[in-house]
């Protein structure tokens, strides 16, 4: 045989052998990744939540059996309308129960009490447990730890007939802390502001705005406190010069108010709504909706994160509060979180 067609032989032995060779990877990489071992390669590393792109709550392991309390803040309560109760359709077998409490308002700092004392398997929370939760857990025997599932956003109320282009954030603060007292300060009309809270106790959201707005200033005396966000809003609907703060989802698509843009700066004012801006004689055909490119960029400038707050006692409660969060963060939950009007996470 001549070298010039021994190497025409090689040539095409190399060349079936490569195709050979190709075939059978194609044919180990689409069993492995049809049987989940490519994903969990990828994902299974320490520290991680192992889910797949479009995972479903059905897929989520080691979903407890039983019926589980909780509770926590109000500004979970569409998150509860929409995602919980999927959960119980999908995963009957895991009941989970909301719990009010019985002596005081409920909201984020009275769930994690409640969670301190043993009668909530988890908590929501909109607000970071603070040290001396962490300090009662560990008197106790257990930590704490606090699982992020969701972005929300602190949104600010006026009555729809206020005419001013939005608000920074130092403004809000000063309003609250009485040092403007007429909107006319603020470039609107002369009209004295009417501030609207709850008060410091009843949840996490006045929390947030307390320790992160006001820089835990006190609350000026003029200050009114309403006990709930509805009965606020239809205060601020009242009062042309009124004014309200609550969780973007719990105020963007409200017809009776309208929520302001608000800036770090006054050059830079960001909505919390997406533009153009739908007016009130447009409701509730159109309703606003909320601005989350804003929310997720940080280019809003109150943004906050929601919590799923676990006792790590290595019990039963701790694999319930673990689930629930897992729950919140597969493909499924995120698009119900967004669908009840916060921004997802992940």
């Amino acid at each position: 045989m001549s070298p010039q067609n021994k190497t025409n032989e090689i040539g095409v032995l190399l060349l079936t052998l490569g195709i050979t060779l190709s075939l059978v990877g194609g044919v180990f990489w689409w069993l492995a990744n049809k049987s989940g071992v490519i994903n969990n390669f990828i994902t299974n590393q320490p520290g991680q939540i192992l889910q797949s792109n479009n995972e479903p709550f059905t897929q989520v392991a080691n979903v407890p059996t039983g019926l589980f309390s909780y509770g926590g803040s109000t500004t979970w309560a569409p998150i509860r309308r929409e995602v919980d109760s999927e959960i119980q359709k999908l995963l009957p077998k895991f009941q989970l129960r909301y719990t009010d409490p019985t002596t005081a308002a409920p909201g984020s700092g009275t769930g994690i009490r409640m969670l301190l004392n043993n009668q909530l398997a988890f908590a929501q929370s909109s607000r970071s447990i603070k040290d001396e939760e962490y300090q009662k857990a560990q008197q106790r025997g257990f930590t704490l730890k606090e699982i992020p599932v969701a972005i929300d956003g602190i949104a600010i109320a006026v009555n729809p007939n206020l005419n001013i282009p939005g608000l920074t954030v130092t403004q809000i603060k000063d309003i609250y802390t009485g040092k403007l007292t007429n909107w006319q300060q603020v470039g609107g009309p002369n009209l004295p502001i009417k501030a609207y809270s709850r008060r410091l106790e009843d949840g996490g959201t006045v929390e947030f705005f307390y320790e992160n707005v006001l820089g835990k200033g006190k609350f000026a005396d003029n200050v009114q406190f309403i006990p709930t966000t509805t009965l606020a809003l239809r205060e601020v609907a009242k009062n042309p010069g009124g004014i309200y703060y609550a969780s973007a989802p719990e105020v963007v698509d409200q017809c009776t108010i309208k929520s302001l843009p608000l800036g770090r700066t006054p050059d830079k004012l960001v909505p919390p709504y997406k533009e153009p801006f739908v007016p009130r004689q447009n409701c509730p055909q159109q309703l606003n909706q909320l601005n989350a490119i804003a929310f997720q960029t940080g280019d809003y400038p109150i943004t906050r994160r929601l919590f799923v707050i676990v006792k790590q006692n290595g019990q039963i409660d701790q694999q319930a509060g673990e689930s629930y969060a897992n729950l919140l963060l597969t493909e499924q939950g995120q698009k119900l979180i967004t669908q009840a009007g916060f921004v997802r996470i992940r």
